[in-house]
């Protein structure tokens, strides 16, 4: 009979108990970093959304190739001037652990752009290499497919040129976007 200082078992106390301490134990850089990554993708990025990056990070893309914060500004904030819409639409995250204070954050996602009234579907697996808390490399594999550069292609000198390019078109999209100032 309870209430006669009989002591009873309630599992929903006990589960909802070990969830709190599971959840702490389970906090991920990527649970912090994705919503600024949506705001990134989606063209609602703010200059607080830009604080998850480290000042010398570099992002790169098959389109672009991006060195420093201002850059990466520039290569975001000229997404909305491009496409009528743009968002991640669908998203699993994986974080892996490299060593202390080095982290490896891969979003396997499903992006949506509209473009001159034509809506256009991606698959694309973002890559996010963390080093103490912020992000010192963005790269976004278009189609899952790693990127074209002299390490990835059968001739260097292609993957140079291809490189060269990606940067040529980067440092354009830069000083249109009046140099990443917000």
């Amino acid at each position: 009979m309870l209430g006669d200082g009989e002591i009873t078992e309630d599992p929903t106390i006990e589960a909802s108990s070990k969830e709190a301490c599971d959840l702490k134990a389970t906090k991920r850089f990527a649970d912090d970093i994705m919503p600024h990554i949506l705001n990134l993708y989606g063209s609602s990025a703010t200059p607080r959304d830009f604080e998850i990056y480290a000042a010398d990070a570099s992002f790169e893309d098959p389109l672009t190739r991006a060195h420093g914060v201002k850059e990466i500004k520039s290569a975001f904030y000229s997404l909305s001037k491009v496409f009528s819409e743009s968002r991640i639409v669908e998203y699993s995250v994986k974080e892996k652990l490299i060593s202390p204070g080095k982290h490896e954050i891969t979003v396997d996602n499903k992006q949506h752009y509209k473009f001159l009234g034509r809506n256009i579907d991606l698959e694309s697996l973002i890559k996010l290499y963390v080093l103490e808390g912020k992000i010192v490399r963005h790269e976004d594999w278009w189609n899952k497919k790693p990127l074209l550069n002299r390490e990835t292609v059968k001739l260097p000198m292609v993957g140079r040129v291809l490189e060269m390019t990606r940067r040529c078109a980067m440092l354009a999209t830069h000083a249109m976007m009046r140099f990443g100032k917000d």
